[in-house]
């Protein structure tokens, strides 16, 4: 496969899973704004954090009023992570290699971006209750999934568009993770209380690991919830999961031998999930879950450039087109 076509494949994967992401946050925080008592202020705050973009939305903004922060996230076209950028950017990756792509891939990824730019032009981030574009988005980039999975070979290019999906999760995952940790409580006499419980239950929501979550450890306790998003060998959202699945691909991308690597990002990401297999809760909380997760990030950053060096600019005498990682 062309170097060239698997970025454009690769970041397509990650691109439709960002997407993916700040619809379910958004979608989930709004949910859990209906549920605080009354006089208790919103909290917007938290998912500009997750998302690393805080810098750019203080220089546009003052506050974190819930209208500005769900533009901000959703359709400002000035934010190169926002929801629409992400979903431009995916088309413009799948335009380019469309004859690589079956047609109905194609068609719902337009079908995507032409939703998205009709919840522009309608405001959406202006309605008293926006949910159901949100859920509407999620639901798309679902069908696109469900779609590749059913329809699209296991070649070369399979395995690029899950190694980016999977890497944009972990990393996702780990940033809705240490904003909750650090930021989500008002006060550490809440630890515990009923409103700790729902900034838990509003986390496992985001990831759609609520109910697995309750099936596999029962009552919400802040270490349970810190194993299960991070180090759970089963829960495909888990930093873990993801990490493991992200090796895999790389090892049939280059036909290598599980038990060994044939290049820096194969040897990166079989490191980082070797941590990540034999470390422990207490391990990660004793040094501290934020440092850790501050760590893992940028590990999560390095994979990408690797991969970048080792399979989109080696073969071609150019540097391919730069893309955002945040």
């Amino acid at each position: 496969m062309l170097s060239r076509v698997a970025s454009h494949i690769y970041w397509l994967g990650r691109y439709l899973e960002r997407a993916e992401n700040y619809a379910r946050f958004i979608d989930v925080n709004f949910n859990l704004m209906q549920d605080l008592p009354a006089g208790l202020k919103e909290q917007w705050e938290p998912l500009v954090m997750a998302t690393g973009d805080l810098e750019l939305y203080q220089k546009k903004y003052n506050d974190f009023e819930r209208d500005q922060v769900m533009y901000f996230l959703t359709f400002d076209p000035e934010n190169s992570n926002s929801m629409l950028s992400a979903v431009t950017n995916a088309r413009e990756n799948a335009r380019i290699i469309r004859e690589n792509l079956s047609k109905e891939t194609w068609e719902k990824a337009n079908e995507l971006y032409y939703m998205m730019q009709a919840g522009l032009d309608k405001k959406i981030w202006k309605k008293e209750d926006p949910r159901q574009f949100y859920e509407q988005v999620k639901n798309q980039i679902l069908l696109l999934y469900g779609l590749a999975d059913a329809t699209v070979a296991r070649t070369e290019g399979w395995y690029f568009r899950q190694l980016g999906q999977l890497l944009e999760r972990a990393d996702k995952t780990s940033r809705i993770l240490d904003v909750k940790y650090h930021i989500l409580l008002p006060s550490v006499y809440e630890v515990g209380t009923p409103m700790d419980f729902l900034h838990w239950m509003a986390l496992l929501k985001s990831v759609t690991g609520f109910n697995t979550y309750r099936r596999l450890y029962g009552n919400i306790d802040p270490s349970g919830v810190v194993e299960f998003l991070m180090l759970n060998k089963y829960f495909p959202r888990s930093i873990y999961f993801c990490i493991k699945e992200a090796e895999r691909c790389l090892h049939c991308i280059s036909g290598s031998s599980s038990d060994g690597f044939n290049n820096s990002a194969e040897k990166a990401m079989g490191e980082l999930r070797s941590r990540l297999e034999y470390s422990e809760v207490e391990d990660i909380i004793a040094v501290g879950l934020h440092e850790y997760l501050d760590k893992l990030q940028l590990k999560i950053n390095h994979i990408s450039d690797l991969i970048d060096v080792n399979y989109f600019r080696i073969k071609d005498n150019h540097v391919s087109q730069s893309q955002s990682q945040a």
